[in-house]
């Protein structure tokens, strides 16, 4: 009988699952679904190659019936979303994939996923996802050197691509959901340094980075994201002295987003006043001192210690965020009038291409010395649509459904891709779609 793969979210990260799906279903003799809450988005996504439908979880009928009509069930849609899909997936026998953080409500369905014979995958696309594979791939090799983990630190980043909007001081664009970019970092990120916990508030995190080089593309900043020290146990590494994991810009970028931090642009925990008539100068004006005689650019200038013509001004000012234009809103949070004001900028032009660039180094004894290892993944989108970000996010997930109907996965329950089972055959298929980390001795 036909296998068939369901994939819920048609958004800006699905075009390279979606496309490898189509071509492989054609000599697995596979179904493929997309569902979208806009039918004309799945549509678009599939044209004539795949059947598109309407999906919403939140009307519950019509969501059941899609899942149980699937085999294995690929999400998409946004993460705290993908607990009500588990529910469903778990009630009707289907296996769920995502790229997202497992969240504590999703293990808590480990044991019945692992009763009723489900994988539950997650954390299988890029961050987290091709970080976790690739960096134990590294360290089960060092391990079975004999070697001994002091010291893991890992940054990824959706940039673009040196070519692409050359005038952009940012050296960035939207390359996925703008929300999350603007609430990236929100919480406390926890890591260990030199064998010390180390916990960073978001108030202080765009202060705190981390110089990064990569061979061949120059100097980057990283911050830290989330909480690392779940990972130590994940990866095997309970000893390990240092354990850093962050998402990684190009210079000059965490010190200009610190002033939106700093501001209180990106709360999203209150509606604005006005907002329907407010310009782009208005929004950082309501954020800053009541000043007769100084200008919205002094102001901040004066509170951030800035020069006049420095970078940070520099950014704001391309972004356009002093000037008269309307908001263009009826009603928002900070963070919702921010993201959107950004977007008129930051959105992808067709012709623009992206680039995710990741970073791991790995500092070890073995044999009594002490050895450092760097690696390094560079990817550049063709397109608006079949960006870096789409290839990385969903192509490890479109091998891992086939891997599992092929019965190449025999693992259960809810897992992220830290074992050998998951890692070696999905980066070796990503190695021959030109997706692969290069090593460095230093």
């Amino acid at each position: 009988m036909a296998k068939s793969i369901l994939v819920l979210g048609a958004g800006r990260s699905s075009s390279a699952l979606i496309a490898y799906l189509i071509e492989h279903s054609k000599k697995h003799d596979w179904t493929i679904t997309v569902g979208d809450v806009s039918l004309e988005a799945a549509k678009e996504r599939v044209g004539n190659k795949a059947k598109a439908i309407l999906f919403d979880i939140q009307n519950s009928e019509s969501s059941k019936q899609a899942i149980k009509d699937a085999d294995v069930i690929i999400s998409m849609i946004p993460a705290y979303l993908h607990v009500q899909v588990a529910r469903i997936c778990l009630d009707f026998g289907k296996h769920l994939l995502t790229a997202s953080y497992v969240s504590d409500e999703m293990k808590s369905f480990h044991e019945q996923a692992q009763a009723k014979g489900l994988l539950f995958l997650n954390e299988c696309g890029l961050d987290p996802g091709i970080d976790h594979m690739s960096a134990m791939q590294l360290i089960d090799r060092i391990k079975e050197n004999g070697g001994e983990l002091l010291s893991f630190e890992s940054f990824t980043g959706g940039l673009i691509a040196p070519e692409t909007d050359p005038e952009n001081p940012w050296r960035y664009k939207f390359t996925w959901n703008p929300r999350n970019v603007v609430m990236a970092g929100q919480g406390t990120a926890k890591f260990l340094q030199q064998g010390q916990f180390k916990f960073i508030p978001y108030q202080q995190l765009f202060k705190r980075i981390t110089p990064v080089t990569v061979p061949g593309y120059g100097e980057f900043e990283g911050y830290a994201n989330r909480d690392s020290l779940k990972y130590r146990e994940a990866y095997g590494l309970q000893n390990i002295q240092t354990m850093l994991r962050g998402t990684l810009r190009n210079k000059g970028y965490c010190s200009a987003w610190d002033i939106f931090v700093q501001l209180g642009c990106t709360d999203d925990s209150y509606l604005m006043e006005g907002v329907a008539s407010m310009t782009h100068r208005d929004f950082i004006n309501s954020f800053l001192d009541y000043d007769l005689h100084k200008s919205v650019e002094e102001k901040i200038a004066t509170q951030f210690n800035l020069e006049k013509d420095g970078p940070e001004l520099h950014r704001l000012v391309w972004s356009a965020l002093f000037s008269k234009e309307k908001v263009g809103l009826e009603r928002g949070t900070p963070a919702q009038i921010l993201e959107h004001i950004l977007n008129k900028k930051w959105k992808l032009n067709s012709k623009d291409k992206d680039l995710v660039v990741m970073w791991h180094r790995f500092i070890f004894n073995e044999k009594g010395k002490r050895r450092e290892i760097q690696a390094s993944l560079v990817a550049t989108g063709d397109d608006s649509v079949t960006t870096a970000m789409a290839k990385t996010v969903g192509l490890p997930l479109g091998i891992a459904a086939k891997l599992l109907l092929e019965n190449k996965i025999t693992t259960r329950g809810v897992v992220i891709p830290v074992t050998k089972e998951f890692y070696d055959p999905i980066l070796g298929e990503l190695k021959s779609l030109g997706i692969e980390l290069a090593e460095q001795e230093i």
